[in-house]
């Protein structure tokens, strides 16, 4: 499976979920949001809420400073 992830091409082994992308990914779940296909998916569905094929990800990760 083929996804595009910031913009990229990224292949996945098989269908997963957000928080296994994010965990996949080695992020810190309290640091990042996730947007698939423009949409804002809460961090309590991302156990749910499964990738498809050709899905747009994107990853924003929170950056603290003052």
């Amino acid at each position: 499976m083929h996804i595009k992830l910031n913009g990229k091409a990224h292949a996945l082994e098989g269908q997963i979920s957000v928080a296994a992308l994010v965990e996949t990914l080695g992020l810190n779940v309290t640091q990042v949001a996730i947007e698939r296909n423009r949409d804002i998916v809460p961090r309590s569905r991302w156990g749910e809420v499964m990738l498809d094929d050709a899905d747009e990800i994107e990853i924003v990760k929170f950056i603290g400073g003052g």
